[in-house]
């Protein structure tokens, strides 16, 4: 008989550590579905965010890159390179073949 208590004392200690380990696991599990739906909703306002954007009117987007344009014209004539080759660095020896045909393009 006391050896049937003994086993019954260590499966009721066992049981405890389970229980435990299963509440640990489920407050883990709550705090994951928070992070997962906080996470959604950044993805969801990022995705909002560009959506409007492809929404503008053209002439905005239009003025916008005119904008990017002349700024990289004059970075090019104030003697940087606008190229992806040598980006942001200084031109020493006059003009920049790869700058010029970036700025042909536009």
């Amino acid at each position: 008989m006391k050896q049937l208590n003994t086993l019954l004392a260590e499966f009721e200690e066992k049981m405890k550590g389970l229980m435990q380990e299963l509440q640990m696991l489920k407050t883990r599990a709550s705090a994951l579905e928070d992070e997962n739906e906080k996470l959604r909703q950044e993805i969801m306002d990022v995705y909002q965010y560009y959506l409007k954007d492809a929404g503008e009117p053209r002439s905005r987007q239009e003025q916008s890159r005119k904008h990017g344009y002349e700024n990289l014209v004059r970075l090019y004539n104030e003697g940087f390179h606008i190229c992806n080759l040598h980006f942001g660095q200084f031109r020493s020896e006059g003009d920049c073949l790869f700058c010029m045909g970036f700025l042909d393009k536009k």
